[in-house]
């Protein structure tokens, strides 16, 4: 510890904290510096961090304001802080989250090194084969909502470092510039966008939510992506006594079950009359859960209920590659490549896990397109959709692996 330092904190833990937000990238906060900024003076910009934390003289900068559309057609309000801060936070996060991790549940997916959507998605889909029906909730505005009383409650329980203890509550209270400029002081919620925001949100749901259901409800497996989650039941009448304790449990801790996101789902396979339900389809993670015909290791198809891309992920898919499309009318096919690759790779490894051929059914789009991008650069080719798939049905000839979708056999047809 450094002469008169009230905190045991190294210039090494700041370091490693500054390589970990920089592989993360992400916009500037309130004080405008990017990543190109901040390094022209690093060593001295990660010096004042150090010199402040350890010293116990650290207070963040606002977090900025930042409103992203949700698919409903509303806003989303992100709180991103300066790249300062956000070394500041993972200093902190890289202490504190080792004594939460262990203590989390299997069940609890979100933002966590060793669980991802994907484990969700599956554990989910084996459940529904047992259960017959499942109780959908989803947490109205968690991260906007959290106590900071009880927030802090919590970390004190996990931790007596003095410092991890004070920085998280001054982060907490950090105030947010609202984007028309305007500061105000935030009584409630932890930034969704902060580096430590993760870890405090799954921190607060293992006591307000999965805690209580292994203790309370043991009979109900459940799976739990930040705010979105579900719980299988053995009845309707057991998921509708389950949705008004969970109800009653979330009013305790502050929050509200979405009222329009929240319903009990019939994940029955088999045509009873008795079994008929106003829900029979759910969403969760980007995977829609209905009754379809699947095929066996046999080859035989047979009734099940299992998990596929939904729409609104496709939906979401082609209109990110018809933005990249539209904004890059006059570059060369193999600049488009590098574009369009990374987004189609990430989406094709994420929803083929289940459903592989409603995955790829989806992609074709992005050959259609291509065939648009390429009437509209070349203009003997603007006329005809079939003459500019033959365009790129040459290309793929000649370049198989140009775009990633290509390389995985879904190539250029032509009728």
């Amino acid at each position: 510890m450094g002469e008169g330092k009230s905190f045991e904190i190294t210039q090494r833990q700041v370091l490693e904290a500054y390589k970990r937000v920089r592989a993360n990238q992400g916009a500037p906060g309130v004080d405008g510096v990017d990543f190109a900024a901040f390094e022209q003076d690093l060593r001295n910009n990660l010096y004042k961090i150090w010199n402040r934390m350890s010293s116990g003289s650290y207070f963040p900068r606002a977090v900025k304001g930042v409103e992203i559309p949700k698919k409903d057609g509303k806003t989303r309000l992100l709180g991103v802080p300066t790249i300062a801060d956000r070394v500041a936070q993972m200093v902190v996060r890289n202490r504190f989250e080792p004594l939460v991790e262990p203590v989390f549940y299997e069940d609890s997916y979100g933002y966590r090194p060793t669980r991802s959507a994907a484990d969700a998605i599956g554990a989910t889909r084996q459940r529904c084969w047992k259960m017959p029906w499942v109780l959908e909730f989803d947490i109205k505005g968690l991260f906007d909502n959290i106590d900071h009383e009880l927030m802090m409650r919590a970390v004190r329980w996990h931790t007596d470092d003095k410092w991890v203890i004070l920085y998280v509550e001054r982060f907490l209270k950090a105030p947010i510039q609202m984007p028309d400029g305007t500061i105000h002081e935030r009584i409630s919620g932890t930034p969704q966008g902060g580096v430590i925001s993760p870890v405090l949100a799954n921190l607060y749901m293992h006591y307000a939510f999965d805690h209580w259901m292994v203790t309370k409800n043991p009979r109900h497996p459940w799976a739990r992506y930040a705010d979105d989650g579900v719980i299988h039941c053995w009845s309707k009448a057991e998921a509708e006594k389950l949705r008004s304790a969970l109800d009653a449990r979330l009013r305790t801790c502050k929050l509200e079950m979405h009222p329009e996101k929240t319903r009990i789902v019939s994940c029955s396979r088999n045509r009873n009359p008795r079994d008929q339900h106003d829900h029979r389809e759910f969403t969760f993670l980007g995977y829609t859960f209905r009754r379809r015909y699947v095929r066996n290791a046999k080859g035989e198809f047979f009734l099940g209920f299992t998990p596929a891309v939904s729409k609104d992920a496709g939906r979401a898919l082609r209109a990110k590659i018809r933005e990249i499309r539209q904004q890059n009318k006059a570059t060369s096919i193999e600049k488009l490549a590098e574009l369009v690759n990374p987004v189609v790779r990430g989406w094709y490894n994420y929803f083929s896990k289940y459903a592989l051929g409603a995955a790829k059914r989806v992609l074709t789009y992005v050959n259609l397109t291509l065939a648009r991008w390429v009437k509209a650069k070349y203009k003997s080719m603007r006329g005809s959709t079939k003459t500019a798939m033959s365009f790129l049905k040459r290309i793929a000839t000649s370049k198989p692996n140009l775009f990633y979708h290509w390389q995985i056999g879904l190539l250029p047809t032509i009728g």
